[in-house]
C-alpha cells in the first residue's frame, strides 16, 4: 500500500477578526506574480515596499510597535484626491487581501453603488449605541465613519476584546474608493472560518466563550499549495472572471475536531 498522505494541523478560527494577522505572503506575493507590482526592500530594515505597475500605488510593510503595520498609499487622479489605508498587525491577512485584491481587479462599473454597511446589516451587525457605526453581533468588531453626511470623513473598523483591549484597527482615508472599504466589510462579516497554523502565536484570545478553533488534520500539500493556488486565481483574472482568493481552496471537514 502507498503510504498515506502527510498532514499537518490547521485551527480552523471563527470570528475570523480574532484570528491574527497570519502570513503576510498571502497579500505580498499575488502582487507581485499575478498583478505585476515591483518590490523593494532594505536588508538592513525590517520592511517590504510593493509598487504597482502605473507607480500610483504603494504598499509598505512595516513592523511599528506604536502604529499600523500595512499603509496602502494611492496618488490623485482626476477624479479622486490621494488617499490611503493602514491596517494593523494583528488584522487578519485576508481581510487586507479582500481590499487589495479588489484594487487590483477589474473596475466596478461606474453605476454600481457601494455602501460599506450593506454587508454588515446583512450578517446582523446592529447599529452601535452612543454613535454612528455598526457593531458585530459579539460585541468584538465596530464599524464606524466620522463625519457628517455633508462631509464624511475616515473610517475605523476596531477588533477588540474590551474598552482596554483593542487588537487592531483599520483606517481608510476619506478620498478612498467606497467599494474598497466595502471589499473589507464584507470579508469582515463573512461567517466562514480563516485557517492558522496549529499552536501559532497570534491569536488575541483562547478564551472559548469568544474564538472557536476547529483544529482539523490537512494534507500538506493542500497547505503548500494554497498560496500557489491563490496566485493562478488572481492571475486568471486577466482572461476569465475573478472568483474569491481571500481565502484557501480547503475548508474544515464536518468531522474535524473543535477546540
Amino acid at each position: 500500500m502507498p503510504p498515506a498522505p502527510e498532514t499537518v494541523e490547521i485551527d480552523f478560527i471563527t470570528p475570523r477578526h480574532l484570528a491574527g494577522g497570519g502570513d503576510p505572503a498571502w497579500i505580498t506575493v499575488p502582487l507581485h506574480r499575478a498583478c505585476g507590482w515591483s518590490y523593494g526592500d532594505d536588508p538592513l530594515m525590517p520592511r517590504v515596499l510593493l509598487s504597482s505597475p502605473d507607480q500610483k500605488a504603494l504598499l509598505r510593510l512595516e513592523p511599528d510597535p506604536d502604529g499600523q503595520w500595512w499603509t496602502l498609499h494611492h496618488a490623485a487622479e482626476p477624479d479622486r484626491p490621494a488617499w490611503y489605508a493602514s491596517f494593523g498587525a494583528r488584522t487578519p491577512v485576508e481581510l487586507i487581501a479582500a481590499v487589495t485584491d479588489t484594487l487590483t481587479g477589474p473596475a466596478p462599473a461606474a453605476s454600481a453603488p457601494a455602501d460599506p454597511y450593506e454587508p454588515l446589516r446583512k450578517m446582523a451587525w446592529a447599529p452601535s449605541v452612543g454613535a454612528p457605526g455598526s457593531v458585530s453581533p459579539d460585541g468584538t468588531a465596530y464599524v464606524q465613519r466620522l463625519g457628517s453626511t455633508e462631509e464624511p470623513g475616515a473610517w475605523f473598523v476596531t477588533a477588540t476584546l474590551g474598552r482596554d483591549r483593542p487588537v487592531w484597527q483599520a483606517r481608510f482615508g476619506e478620498h478612498t474608493p467606497a467599494h474598497l472599504v466595502t471589499a473589507f466589510t464584507t470579508a469582515l462579516a463573512d461567517p466562514r472560518p480563516v485557517p492558522r497554523t496549529h499552536g501559532s502565536l497570534g491569536l488575541p484570545t483562547r478564551d472559548p466563550s469568544i474564538v472557536t478553533r476547529q483544529t482539523t488534520d490537512v494534507h500538506a500539500v493542500h497547505v503548500a499549495y494554497a498560496l500557489e493556488d491563490r496566485v493562478e486565481s488572481l492571475a486568471g483574472r486577466r482572461t476569465a472572471p475573478p472568483a474569491s482568493p481571500s481565502c484557501p481552496p480547503w475548508s474544515p471537514p464536518k468531522s474535524g475536531r473543535s477546540r
